[in-house]
């Protein structure tokens, strides 16, 4: 999964072009006043290429752009007022995604009826750079716990999932980057 970011990343469509059918992004782009229109792009972008589009944060926006699924943060998830979000993910049959980053969230992504969930960091990472990671050990024991299936996010490689037994795919930013 492709996870776009407003500074690394600011137009994640060269990156979406050496995706496989059937891979993930996430949009997030919060803050850009170039949202809009780049949400467009990356969506038409998306249909073409046999993408799973999901937005961050904004089911008003996924609605508006077909997208396949809403992902929420984890503070939204904790004090958002998600019945707009849930119930359009429920009513139109898209995926939900959440982000997590413990056991509490994780908990937090089932009590909502996630199809997934993102835990991160797994390992350091260019975003977040200095902050505390999960590590390969917690992370199998969390992902093995948990009831949604966990996807690793924060320094991944190809090479880093072959070692983490347990996680049901990987996102990246600066892996997956031209």
């Amino acid at each position: 999964m492709l996870v776009s970011d407003e500074a690394r990343l600011p137009d994640p469509r060269e990156a979406m072009g050496r995706l496989p059918p059937g891979a993930g992004v996430i949009l997030r782009h919060y803050g850009s006043e170039k949202r809009q229109p780049l949400a467009k792009a990356v969506a038409a972008l998306a249909r073409q290429r046999r993408l799973v589009l999901l937005v961050a944060g904004d089911w008003r926006l996924a609605a508006e752009l077909g997208a396949d699924g809403l992902h929420l943060p984890e503070g939204m998830a904790r004090h958002g007022l998600l019945a707009g979000a849930l119930g359009w993910v429920w009513r139109r049959k898209r995926l939900l995604l959440v982000a997590c980053h413990g056991t509490m969230a994780l908990g937090r992504a089932q009590d909502l009826g996630a199809h997934g969930a993102l835990l991160s960091p797994v390992f350091p990472t260019a975003s977040h750079p200095g902050a505390a990671t999960i590590g390969p050990v917690r992370f199998r024991l969390w992902a093995r716990r948990s009831r949604v299936p966990v996807i690793a996010l924060g320094g991944m490689t190809r090479h880093r999932l072959r070692h983490l037994p347990g996680a049901a795919g990987m996102a990246a930013i600066g892996s997956l980057m031209p």
